[in-house]
Formats: C-alpha cells, sequence, structure tokens
C-alpha cells in the first residue's frame, strides 16, 4: 500500500514509543497539578483581569492534555488490532479522565459563582473574547453537582459508560464478513460491504447489505448490552442532574431550545411523503414495482464507474476552487501533508471523520474509499469539517469547536459544491439524471434518515427508563421509525431490524444526529443565497466558519439571515428538495 495513502502522524510525535510522548503526558500532568494548586478555591474572588489569565492558562493546559489523546486515537482507530495502540489508547482514556478530574473545580467555580459577581465580570471588555464560554456554562448551573460527585462520576465512567463504548468499537473493527461474488467468496470489512449497496446488481445489494447485518444480529447480545447501558447511564445521569427529557442535555448545550429541536423534526415528519415521492420515482427508472431499502442507492445505469483516489482527490479539489482559491489550498493541504487515511482494512474503524486537533495543530481526515461517486462525495464532506476547523483557527482553545448544531455546515455544503460543479459540466442527460439522484438521496439521508435515527435514539432512551431493552424490542423500535419514513413505498428486508446496532453516534455522541438534518437545511438556504450572490457571499460564508464556537449558532448564521426559530425556515429547505425532484422530473 502506499504511503502517501496512510496519514503521517509523525509532526505530532514521532511513534506511539517515542520518549516525546512520554514526556507529553508527564507535562501536562505537571500543568494541571500547577494550575490546580494556583487557582482551586479562589476563582470567585478573581478580578477580570485574573480570570482572564486564568482563562489563558486553562486553554493552554487543554491544549496540552488534547495532543496526546487525539494522538492514540488516530493511531487506535487506523489500527484497533495492534497491542501497543490498544494500550496507548486506553492509557490515553486513563489520562484524560484523570486530568478531566483535576480540573472539574475551575468550571464548577465559574458556574456556581453569585450571579451579581458573574455578570459583573461576563460584561467586562477584558472577558469579551470568552464571553461566550462562560454564558453557556452557567446555563447548566441547576444541572451540575458537587465537585466531588461530579469527579466521582467522571472517575466510575472509566469502568462504565465509556468500557462500554471501547467495547463496542473494538468488537465492530474486529467483524469480519464472507461474501460470494463472481462465483467465488471473498473476505471483506463492513465498509466494502456498504460500498455495495451502491452496486448495479440487486441481488448482490441485498445479499451484501443482508450479509453485513446478520453478523450484527450475530452478536445481538453483545450489541443490546451496549446500547442498554449506555441508556441506563444517561438516564441516571439525568434523574441526578433534574434533566426531565433525554434530549435536554444535548439542547442545552447546542444553545437550541428543546421547542425548536422538536418544531425541526415534526417539520421534517410532515415532509416524509416528499421522500416518498422520491422513492416512487427510482422505482420507475429502475424499472421494478416498488424498492427495496437496499435499492435506494442503486445506480440508474449498469455502469459502475470506479474514481482512483488521484481523480476523487481532483475534483474535490477543484470543486472547492470554483467557490475560493483559498478554500481549495486548504483542501489540497490535508493530501500535501499527508493528513489523510484513505483505505479500508482489517481493524480500521468504520466510515469517515475528521479530526479537528487545536488551533495550532492541522486537522487529520479518515476515509474508507472505495471508488464509488458516493466516497468522492464523503472526501469532499470531510475536507468540508477540515476547513471549518483549519478557518476557526483564529480562534482560541476554549472557543475552537463550532457548536454540534453547524459542525456539519461546511462538510454538507462542500458536497453540494461537488454536486453543483458535475451537475454543470456534464452534457449527458443520462448521467445528468444519476447526479440528481445521488444528490436527492444524499439530502433524504442527511435529512429524513437523521430525524430517524434521532427518533429512534429518543425513543430507546424513553422506554429504557421502564427497564431492560431486548434486542428484539430495540429492533422493533428501530423498525417502527423507520416504517414511517418509508411508507408503502419501500419494501425493508428482514435483517434491516438490526440496523440500528452498527450507529456509532448512538453511543459516542448522543443525540447528535439531528445536527445533520439541521446543517442540511441550513446548508440548501446558504447555498441557494451563494448561488444568487456568489462572490460577495464568499467572505459572509468565511466569517461563519471562522467563528468557530465563539458565539451561539443563532449569532453565527444571523449575518445570514438564519432564524432558527420560524419552522419556516426549516420548510424552505424541504422545498428546495421538492425542487431538485421537480427538476428530476424534468429531466425523463
Amino acid at each position: 500500500m502506499s504511503s502517501d495513502l496512510n496519514w503521517d502522524t509523525t509532526p505530532l510525535y514521532p511513534s506511539p514509543s517515542a520518549p516525546e510522548l512520554t514526556q507529553a503526558f508527564e507535562d501536562a500532568t505537571a500543568h494541571v497539578a500547577g494550575f490546580r494548586e494556583r487557582y482551586r478555591g479562589k476563582v470567585a474572588a478573581l478580578s477580570a483581569q485574573e480570570l482572564l489569565e486564568a482563562l489563558q492558562s486553562y486553554e493552554k493546559v487543554q491544549e496540552e492534555l488534547t495532543v496526546p489523546q487525539l494522538y492514540a486515537h488516530l493511531l487506535f482507530a487506523a489500527d484497533s488490532e495492534s497491542d501497543l495502540h490498544k494500550r496507548l489508547s486506553q492509557k490515553s482514556q486513563e489520562f484524560g479522565n484523570a486530568m478531566g478530574r483535576e480540573l472539574l473545580f475551575f468550571d464548577l467555580e465559574i458556574i456556581q459563582m453569585e450571579e451579581e459577581p458573574f455578570q459583573r465580570l461576563l460584561q467586562d471588555p477584558l472577558l469579551a473574547n470568552y464571553r461566550h464560554f462562560l454564558a453557556v456554562l452557567r446555563k447548566f448551573k441547576k444541572h451540575t453537582l458537587s465537585e466531588r460527585e461530579e469527579s466521582l462520576l467522571t472517575q466510575k465512567s472509566l469502568t462504565g459508560v465509556q468500557a462500554f463504548c471501547r467495547l463496542f468499537d473494538e468488537v465492530s473493527a474486529s467483524l469480519r464478513y464472507t461474501l460470494e461474488m463472481d462465483g467465488e467468496p471473498r473476505e471483506m470489512t463492513g465498509e466494502e460491504l456498504l460500498a455495495l449497496l451502491h452496486h448495479p446488481d440487486a441481488e448482490l445489494r441485498e445479499r451484501a447489505f443482508g450479509t453485513f447485518l446478520k453478523k450484527h444480529e450475530e452478536h445481538s447480545i453483545l450489541y443490546s448490552a451496549v446500547f442498554n447501558n449506555v441508556a441506563l447511564d444517561h438516564s441516571q445521569e439525568m434523574e441526578l442532574r433534574n434533566y426531565s427529557h433525554p434530549m435536554e442535555p444535548t439542547n442545552l448545550g447546542n444553545e437550541i431550545p428543546n421547542e425548536v429541536v422538536e418544531s425541526l423534526m415534526q417539520v421534517s415528519e410532515k415532509n416524509y411523503p416528499l421522500a416518498q415521492e422520491y422513492f416512487r420515482l427510482k422505482a420507475k427508472l429502475l424499472g421494478i414495482p416498488k424498492l427495496k431499502n437496499t435499492d435506494v442507492y442503486a445506480p440508474l445505469t449498469e455502469s459502475d464507474r470506479k474514481y482512483s483516489f488521484e481523480e476523487a482527490r481532483a475534483m474535490t479539489v477543484e470543486a472547492y476552487r470554483g467557490f475560493s482559491e483559498e478554500f481549495a489550498q486548504l483542501a489540497d493541504s490535508f493530501f500535501t501533508g499527508r493528513r489523510v487515511d484513505v483505505l479500508p482494512r482489517p481493524g480500521k474503524s468504520g466510515g469517515a471523520f475528521c479530526m479537528g486537533m487545536t488551533p495550532s495543530l492541522p486537522p487529520y481526515l479518515l476515509l474508507n474509499f472505495t471508488g464509488n461517486l458516493r466516497d468522492v462525495a464523503t472526501i469532499a464532506h470531510e475536507v468540508g469539517h477540515g476547513i471549518h476547523y483549519q478557518l476557526a483557527q483564529r480562534q482560541t482553545m476554549l472557543n475552537y469547536h463550532p457548536p454540534l448544531p453547524l459542525a456539519e455546515t461546511a462538510s454538507v455544503f462542500g458536497e453540494m459544491l461537488l454536486t453543483r460543479q458535475l451537475l454543470e459540466r456534464e452534457t449527458d442527460v443520462e448521467v445528468k439524471k444519476s447526479l440528481l439522484c445521488a444528490k436527492i438521496e444524499d439530502i433524504i439521508a442527511t435529512t429524513f434518515r437523521q430525524n430517524v435515527l434521532t427518533r429512534f435514539e429518543e425513543r430507546m432512551h424513553l422506554e429504557r427508563v421502564n427497564g431492560l431493552l431486548t434486542a428484539n424490542e430495540l429492533a422493533d423500535l428501530w423498525w417502527r421509525e423507520n416504517a414511517k419514513l418509508y411508507g408503502d413505498a419501500v419494501e425493508m428486508i428482514e435483517p434491516y431490524r438490526y440496523g440500528w446496532s452498527y450507529i456509532s453516534h448512538f453511543i459516542h455522541a448522543r443525540f447528535y444526529c439531528y445536527s445533520y438534518t439541521c446543517a442540511e437545511l441550513v446548508v440548501l438556504s446558504l447555498f441557494q443565497r451563494y448561488l444568487k450572490e456568489r462572490e460577495s457571499f464568499v467572505p459572509i460564508y468565511r466569517d461563519i466558519l471562522a467563528d468557530g464556537g465563539s458565539k451561539s449558532p443563532g449569532d453565527t448564521l444571523a449575518p445570514a439571515g438564519i432564524v432558527f426559530s420560524d419552522p419556516s425556515f426549516w420548510q424552505g429547505g424541504y422545498d428546495l428538495l421538492a425542487d431538485l425532484i421537480a427538476e428530476l422530473k424534468a429531466l425523463l
């Protein structure tokens, strides 16, 4: 395998056994101890200048802690079967947990300050750069426990919910699949099987997805145990912290009111018939009476076009160049800097991600590239995340990461740039149909499907409060929520009852999925504005990304005229989807 297809992590540390890495753990531990000794029990009495110095020291310590932990995560994601990587990953988790407990006091003492002195500090010009961070912390005041209690919860999570998350990752990465292709049994990874959902052979698509899901069903005892314990842990924490709904902590952190999230989800559900209209249209295009859910991403022609990674890279960079030369250079820097791990292999994490590091370090991309058009779009998506992180490097550590509802904004926008470029350059009507179908399917997957996932997750947490959920009961919840989207337009294959078991967001990032729906609808609005304004829109969009997490989602998007609280805004995104479906019909 070419070294250019593997990321180079040596700019972080020479190797997992390097003395520099050992020293990094030791230095960070010493600096955390020094910070705790200097500030513990004294935060409420700090002046604005002293609090500014404390926040800047806190950021420096946080960055020191972050780098060795992210390095360990990158190695483990690339090869979870390496004993060295396993040990380093576990050491990193234990280290992060211990240091987090040592630093808990700082956030807690800010949260517990008296209202009047807190407000005085919040309005002080010296702290303007940290105003948003301080205000968000304060929102959790009535849900925060004592330092001792918080420390115990964090400590026990290592052998509790974090241990189940790690078990989920290791088992999922270890699964091996055998599929017969061209009369020969082939050993495949999960990512390679899922890529076959884009294969022109309907029978192969169904066998591939069925093989993948049945393997998960064979491990249903393990997966149901993981899901139950993640949900039970959350319900117990909700009780301890006086939350009334499973999504409330996520919504509070996202700075989006519960009623706005519910409005987003209800508008999405009202538009499920739009997806069903497309599914019936796709069945006609494929010449079959009714889609199975293994047919949703089927190509329209027998042509199984494959792209080399170099082609995919060039297409991605060129798509961003059509928007901005700066964006193209930022996109290409991942490849020239060897910060991309490209191909699927045993032991490697499934899916794809962009790992944002710190304001002083560039991000990394993990892919599982198999050569289809969907994989090209995935590169554009993950590179979008990377551009977001790079532009946000004008922020400091506490303001660096974008808020969850905007976390997918740049990635989805990047996919739109790629699709629009392909559509504008294509002259073959049949290919245009395929491109439009791919974009429509992507929007459906990023809005409606993510809404289904969020409803399933919500249902799981609500039901788990009443007692253990068996694998069959989880499968029933999953089936019912998917049936609402598919209606009578799509037949779900029986193994899909276990489709819940491989969704890692349910395990690692509670209620993350609605951020995809939110971002897609935001991007449809932003992209329409870009098509009208072109060059004059670029600096507005650039500033949205460069804001990172320094503002609330609403304040970040205000310059673009977006208002989350207006249900008609969400509906506007689905109206644009209806226009794309109409555009496809016009080509028929």
